[in-house]
């Protein structure tokens, strides 16, 4: 699929902003398409941007190559930039997904096999009045500050989740199967936290590299226009980001240690009361053990209140241990 942006040049149309439609077969691309967005391309969809713009597309196992050189590079006045952005932040099972701009003197192309919000947020606002100067450098800058924004609302969500789980691990009432089962729910949600922490943190880092990339590369007149300045805001703004991860990976891993803590307590009450338990029970089971025996002369088996004896001092040896544990607080 092929998402087509291009300046709103309609009469009544609004300053600085975008037309978006989706391209049909057999249709030419515009040649003052300013974003050619590729979303699952087929390979005809490439070759048709490519012989547009004169560049080639990476396919998705070059997308997928962690080596800088082969993510971060300049190639017939085009440069190719891969990052990894959030995606599914809201569901069960985050994760990150490999987009490649490849910004050129006449558009932008991105491409992407998965659909992170942060694109949809950047076109609809791309539509707006002042939504998106009419640059290819001015549209990767408003989706670059797209994800990093989306990457800090996680990041906020994610802190106001941790702090959910912090009073739920310190405040948490009630005892046995409940309290037990509410630890194991706290420590799956610490672990999806964790997984959006660290999703947050490896998309910002190479997203901070793309910048420091692009600052880099960029030629006078580009410094010109000022995106010099932006990336260079943007890349303070990526720093802050991880930086705010790295507290709240922090706070995630001693709120894992505190409720690991409290569970080790809890077993230890358990054991405890099983240890309490076996010792109070243990002398009426001697007493009771000694006059199960089966031996002839045993002078207490005449005696006419050797069954209440035997009973009373069963009950006396289980009281004296549990009154001894009640007395050193043991209990």
């Amino acid at each position: 699929m092929i998402l087509i942006h291009r300046p709103a040049t309609a009469p009544g149309s609004p300053p600085e902003a975008l037309d978006r439609h989706m391209w049909s077969p057999g249709e030419p691309l515009p040649p003052d398409a300013l974003w050619i967005d590729l979303v699952e391309p087929t390979r005809e969809e490439d070759h048709l941007v490519e012989k547009h713009l004169g560049i080639a597309i990476p396919t998705r196992e070059e997308m997928a190559d962690i080596e800088p050189s082969e993510i971060l590079y300049r190639e017939n006045d085009a440069r190719y930039m891969t990052v990894r952005v959030l995606c599914r932040s809201d569901t069960e099972q985050p994760g990150l997904a490999d987009v490649s701009f490849i910004l050129t003197e006449r558009a932008l192309v991105s491409v992407r096999y998965a659909d992170p919000r942060s694109f949809a947020m950047f076109a609809m606002r791309a539509v707006k009045p002042g939504g998106c100067p009419h640059q290819p450098e001015a549209v990767l800058d408003g989706l670059v500050e797209t994800i990093i924004d989306r990457s800090a609302e996680i990041l906020g969500m994610v802190g106001s989740n941790i702090d959910r789980l912090s009073r739920a691990v310190f405040e948490r009432e009630g005892e046995g199967t409940r309290r037990a089962a509410g630890f194991r729910g706290v420590l799956r949600s610490l672990g999806r936290k964790g997984d959006v922490i660290s999703n947050v943190r490896e998309s910002m880092a190479s997203v901070e590299r793309m910048l420091l990339f692009l600052s880099a590369s960029m030629a006078r007149p580009q410094r010109a226009h000022g995106f010099h300045a932006d990336w260079r805001t943007a890349i303070r703004d990526v720093q802050s980001i991880e930086e705010h991860a790295t507290f709240l990976s922090n706070k995630v891993q001693f709120l894992l240690d505190a409720t690991l803590g409290l569970v080790t307590i809890e077993q230890n009450d358990i054991i405890k009361l099983f240890s309490v338990v076996a010792v109070v029970f243990m002398p009426p089971t001697l007493v009771a053990s000694i006059y199960g025996m089966n031996f002839k002369h045993m002078p207490e088996l005449d005696w006419l209140d050797g069954y209440p004896m035997a009973l009373g001092l069963m009950l006396v040896a289980a009281v004296t241990p549990y009154l001894y544990f009640r007395w050193r607080q043991w209990l």
